[in-house]
């Protein structure tokens, strides 16, 4: 008798646990809301006492969404080991979207913003930085993942600190067409593998394009003239948020681009794009109010989340390209 009820006893306690562990889950996933990037980088002004210079927009909005991996319910879970985070897999794939993101701004800082012609030095801060989000997303143990990305926020505190410095020279930020076609380009292609992977939830087959236009382009291997394309019915929904990340992340960019950049947007006449492309990223953040990824076929009766993502996506990348070409116009 003691036995049954000592088992009793621990079949509700572990029930008890599971639930708690369920409801801790479920408030963990929670996606982090849109935020002002230009009241965030007023505020941040105000508050040390400089002015927001060019460059200090698109500075701070990286600074706050890099620092949103951390900063949000849950803190940082891609790299946690312990339940109830070690079941979640949706966050961590946003994670990964925004840190993808926030890589690709860091590097361009690093290579193109922050430098005046191709023969210029680095600026120190920058180079410093920039490797350290590329630490392994899922490293626990020393240095952990997320410890490596806060030295590299730190540094990029400090590049904009000098940089709003009026009496120190040690950092620039250049905001020219050029620079920012750059940067773009790297957007389009990450937009453009977004859209291929999202839109392969239903599965199809597809001609071999690799060779296309170049009579004389070769290859390493030859590649099959046609094949199949599908995800992989277990990696719908990680690809579904690792594209919603990296969309809200792009989102707050191109703002913070629409304020330092403003001068070189009206002198191209592309104001119009840009704000298209941010419409259609919007979109991509609308509330999912089904409790899963639904993965309907084609015009079956369910939805598609995924070609409906991959559909925002491929909008916003096709504005993406006509405002690259406006930036490359004299």
């Amino acid at each position: 008798m003691a036995f049954f009820t000592s088992f009793r006893a621990l079949s509700i306690a572990g029930a008890v646990v599971v639930f708690l562990f369920y409801l801790l889950g479920g408030f963990w996933s929670f996606e982090p809301d849109t935020f002002n990037v230009k009241e965030a980088a007023i505020q941040e002004a105000k508050a040390n006492n400089v002015d927001p210079v060019v460059g200090y927009t698109t500075t701070t909005t990286l600074i706050k969404v890099a620092e949103k991996l951390w900063d949000k319910p849950g803190g940082y879970l891609s790299n946690d080991i312990m339940p109830p985070s070690v079941f979640l897999d949706n966050i961590p794939a946003w994670e990964f979207g925004v840190l993808e993101m926030t890589r690709d701004l860091s590097l361009a800082m690093r290579q193109s913003f922050s430098r005046s012609q191709s023969q210029s030095s680095e600026n120190k801060f920058l180079k410093s930085a920039q490797p350290k989000f590329n630490n392994d997303a899922h490293k626990w143990a020393f240095p952990s993942a997320e410890s490596m990305y806060k030295k590299g926020v730190q540094d990029l505190y400090k590049y904009r600190n000098v940089l709003a410095d009026p009496s120190q020279q040690g950092a620039q930020f250049y905001a020219r067409a050029d620079n920012l076609h750059d940067w773009l380009r790297e957007v389009e292609k990450r937009l453009g593998s977004y859209s291929q992977r999202l839109s392969a939830s239903v599965g199809r087959s597809q001609l071999n394009t690799d060779l296309a236009g170049d009579r004389n382009a070769r290859q390493s291997t030859q590649g099959s003239p046609e094949y199949m394309v599908k995800t992989s019915w277990w990696k719908i929904d990680d690809e579904f948020y690792e594209a919603r990340g990296a969309c809200w992340a792009l989102l707050h960019f191109l703002k913070a681009v629409e304020v330092d950049f403003a001068d070189v947007l009206k002198d191209k006449n592309a104001n119009v794009s840009l704000q298209q492309i941010i419409r259609e990223l919007e979109a991509s953040q609308a509330t999912v109010w089904s409790p899963m990824v639904l993965n309907g076929s084609g015009f079956g009766l369910s939805a598609n989340h995924s070609l409906v993502m991959a559909n925002y996506i491929s909008r916003a990348n096709a504005a993406l390209i006509d405002l690259r070409e406006l930036l490359s116009k004299g």
